[in-house]
């Protein structure tokens, strides 16, 4: 099931505020091409990504299973010209092909078994055109991210000055788990969603894709393209296509 962060219609409503960096989002923009192209955004939260891409002029649709992410998604520019679908990445069935099928916002993670993680893939692999392209990210399990994701910030909302924090909340990591919590302290009171993300390595999701009919086009570190290293890279960025 979903975060609280992403089902309760308070803090869907104040997710943009929060994520609020560019650099992924050009990066997915970019690999549209021109439009119009079929574009899938499995797990699209409020469409930032998504009314992006409508407003280029691309045929679009975003999925995601919280629907307090999607009506936020709706109320955007462009909301009217995408084609929403209320559903899980991995239960997301269509008679359409896609030129281009993106995950973003590190939702890959949030896959916690291998049945989900090989039911998107399958997902993919099902809706790609031929020459498609399937990308997505994940964070680089090798890096301390106990350590890196001690965060606080605060934002002025509509609810008035909201402060955030994220805590560690697993006693020792796992080898592919990190549970942590976001805790909101709104004028009214606090607010608390707890999350388990997953950290698959590289060659596991390779592993889980090929299985799932796609190759490995690319593997890259950075938004700005640079080639994953293991020992520095934050992001895993995979580029997919389909096997013939």
């Amino acid at each position: 099931m979903p975060d609280l962060q992403y089902t309760d219609p308070r803090l869907a409503s104040i997710y943009d505020l929060g994520n609020a960096g560019t650099q992924d989002r050009d990066f997915y923009l970019n690999l549209a091409g021109a439009p119009p192209q079929t574009v899938l955004d499995l797990g699209c939260g409020t469409g930032l990504i998504t009314d992006r891409l409508a407003a280029l002029g691309h045929d679009v649709t975003g999925v995601d299973p919280a629907l307090a992410m999607l009506d936020v998604a709706r109320a955007k520019p462009n909301g009217e010209h995408i084609e929403w679908v209320h559903a899980s990445a991995e239960d997301f069935a269509s008679a359409k092909y896609y030129d281009l099928i993106i995950m973003t916002g590190h939702a890959f993670q949030v896959l916690l078994s291998d049945a989900q993680i090989a039911g998107v893939l399958k997902v993919m692999s099902d809706h790609l055109q031929p020459d498609g392209l399937a990308v997505f990210e994940s964070r680089n399990p090798a890096l301390d991210w106990d350590a890196i994701w001690a965060r606080s910030y605060k934002m002025q909302t509509a609810y008035g000055l909201v402060t955030a924090r994220r805590l560690i909340t697993s006693s020792a990591r796992a080898p592919e788990f990190l549970s942590f919590a976001w805790d909101y302290d709104f004028p009214d009171g606090p607010v608390t969603s707890k999350s388990t993300l997953r950290f698959p390595t590289a060659e596991q999701v390779r592993e889980f894709a090929e299985d799932a009919g796609l190759y490995q086009t690319a593997l890259l570190g950075d938004w700005d393209g640079t080639v994953f290293d293991e020992s520095t890279s934050r992001e895993m960025i995979f580029k997919f296509k389909r096997k013939m």
